[in-house]
């Protein structure tokens, strides 16, 4: 599963990436606007942006590549490791509901 983070800290990037790894998930971050991120948006299974620490224009740009491709966003406005762990935490979880809700077969 990949998820693209819009916002947040340069330096803190690497531990996004870390945290990222640890729950199994590939990360794309986008720290500020740049060239075709609307297509690059595209591929990601979810986006959290962090809106204390983006621009008008990429969130916006986010926004709308998410609506127009049905992709699921997460807004927070701190920019911590923690936010973004607790948003990973959500997603794996989400990811899981489905399998664990599948019937169960008839035994003999």
């Amino acid at each position: 599963m990949c998820i693209a983070v819009i916002g947040g800290m340069d330096r803190l990037e690497r531990h996004y990436r870390e945290e990222a790894e640890m729950a199994g998930l590939k990360l794309q971050v986008f720290s500020r606007s740049e060239v075709n991120m609307g297509a690059k948006l595209k591929k990601a299974d979810a986006v959290v942006i962090f809106t204390n620490k983006v621009s008008h224009r990429a969130r916006k740009e986010a926004m709308n590549t998410a609506k127009l491709n049905n992709i699921p966003v997460f807004m927070h406005h701190s920019c911590g490791v923690c936010s973004l762990r607790e948003c990973l935490n959500c997603l794996t979880m989400t990811q899981r509901a489905p399998s664990a809700a599948a019937p169960l077969s008839k035994q003999a």
